[in-house]
């Protein structure tokens, strides 16, 4: 198996790992956010839908790599996927719809 960067898996890649539970939402680019110091990244702040409204937004860096692993950036208004993935061993499975106990009476 080759160690492949976050951003150089493909979708296939992901969906023949059997090891890794995850859930992908779709987002938008709201807006992209320029450094008051050129020292740092610029940021990209992406609308995630199916998110609680408190938390449906997210900002991260404007640094992206394509299939030729070129540098590439998000532009304001582009449809993206967010992808949240979890080792097998970090999950526990869901039984119906009781939420985990608090360990309080």
């Amino acid at each position: 198996m080759t160690n492949k960067s976050p951003m150089e898996e493909s979708s296939s890649d992901k969906a023949s790992r059997p090891d890794k539970a995850g859930v992908t939402l779709p987002g938008k680019v709201e807006k992209i956010i320029h450094p008051a110091n050129p020292a740092e990244p610029e940021k990209a702040q992406i609308n995630v839908e199916g998110a609680e409204d408190l938390y449906r937004e997210i900002r991260i860096d404007n640094v992206l790599q394509n299939e030729k692993g070129e540098a590439v950036r998000l532009k304001q208004g582009a449809e993206v996927e967010v992808t949240v993935e979890a080792e097998t061993a970090a999950t526990i499975k869901k039984n119906g719809s009781t939420p985990p106990s608090s360990g309080r009476p």
